[in-house]
C-alpha cells in the first residue's frame, strides 16, 4: 500500500481503492436501474430500494464534501444520531426514481474521488460522523458504506453482491480506526482479553480490552492472545455491518476459534456496535 506523499503534495491512496470506489459505484448503480420496483423493501430494513438508493446518493455527496474540506454535521456518531440523520434527509430528499438515483450514486463517487486528488496530504483531516480521519481512512470508509448498502440492495432484488476479499482488504482500513470508536461500553465493561482476528488469506489484527478500553492495533498481538478467530473475509465484513448473524456464519463453517479462551469467540461481535 502506498504510505508516502506524491511529489505533488496530494494525498495518497492504498492501491486498488479508487478502482474499487468507481467499480461499487457502477454496480450499485447498475442494480439500481435494472430495479423494476424502487418501492420493493429490503430485507431487514425499513427502506424500500429506492430510499437506499436515495441514502447512497446523499451520503456519496456528504463524503465528497468532506474530502474537499467542508464542515457537514451529520449526528454525533452513536447509532441512534446516525439514524435520525439518515431519517431526515430522507425526509426532504423526496427523490426516488432509479434512472436518478443511479447517476447520483456514480457522479457523487467520482466527485470525492476528484476530491480528493485536489487535498493536500498536510491539510486537516476531515471530520466524519464517526470522528476525524486522514483520506486514505476516508476513501476506504466511502467503501465499506457503499457495499454494505450495495449489499442490501443485491438481497432485495436477488442479484449477486459485491463484496469479495479484496474488496474487503480495502475496507480494513476504516474497519480498524473505527472499532475503538464503535464498542459497546456495556459489552465491554469487566471484560479484560486479548483477541487476535486473522481474515482467511487476508488482513490479521488484534483487538485488547481492559478496564473498558479497546485497542486495535494490526497484525498479531504482542502477547499471546486468549481467543483466536479465523474467519471468511467476507463474512467478517458481514457481521461488522450488522449483515449476517455470527451464529449462521460458524454454521456454514465460516468461523473457527481457538486459544486458552476459545469460548469469548461468541462474544467478540457483541462487542461493537455496527456503524
Amino acid at each position: 500500500m502506498h504510505t508516502t506523499v506524491r511529489q505533488d503534495g496530494s494525498w495518497p491512496l492504498p492501491e486498488g481503492l479508487v478502482e474499487a470506489i468507481r467499480d461499487a459505484a457502477e454496480e450499485i448503480a447498475a442494480l439500481v436501474r435494472d430495479a423494476g420496483d424502487t418501492a420493493l423493501a429490503v430485507p431487514g430494513s425499513e427502506w424500500t430500494v429506492g430510499e437506499a438508493a436515495a441514502h447512497l446518493a446523499l451520503a456519496n455527496e456528504l463524503m465528497a464534501d468532506l474530502a474537499a474540506g467542508r464542515e457537514r454535521p451529520y449526528g454525533d456518531g452513536t447509532p441512534e444520531s446516525l439514524a435520525g440523520a439518515n431519517a431526515a434527509s430522507l425526509t426532504v430528499y423526496a427523490e426516488r426514481r432509479a434512472e436518478p438515483l443511479a447517476g447520483m450514486i456514480t457522479e457523487r463517487a467520482e466527485a470525492f474521488l476528484d476530491a480528493l486528488s485536489r487535498a493536500s496530504a498536510d491539510g486537516p483531516a476531515p471530520v466524519t460522523p464517526l470522528g476525524p480521519m486522514n483520506r486514505s481512512v476516508l476513501a476506504s470508509y466511502l467503501l465499506t458504506h457503499m457495499l454494505g448498502h450495495g449489499y442490501d440492495l443485491a438481497r432485495a432484488l436477488k442479484r449477486p453482491h459485491m463484496i469479495d476479499r479484496a474488496r474487503v482488504g480495502l475496507c480494513m482500513p476504516f474497519m480498524l480506526s473505527v472499532m475503538p470508536r464503535v464498542a459497546n461500553p456495556a459489552a465491554t465493561a469487566g471484560l479484560t482479553a486479548r483477541y487476535h482476528i486473522r481474515l482467511r488469506g487476508g488482513e490479521a489484527f488484534a483487538v485488547s480490552l481492559a478496564e473498558g478500553a479497546v485497542r486495535v492495533t494490526p497484525g498479531a498481538p504482542a502477547e499471546r492472545a486468549a481467543c483466536t478467530i479465523l474467519l471468511d473475509p467476507v463474512a467478517f465484513l458481514l457481521i461488522a455491518l450488522g449483515r449476517l448473524n455470527p451464529w449462521r456464519a460458524i454454521a456454514q463453517g465460516k468461523v473457527f476459534a481457538w486459544g486458552p479462551r476459545p469460548w469469548l469467540a461468541p462474544r467478540f461481535p457483541t462487542l461493537f456496535t455496527a456503524p
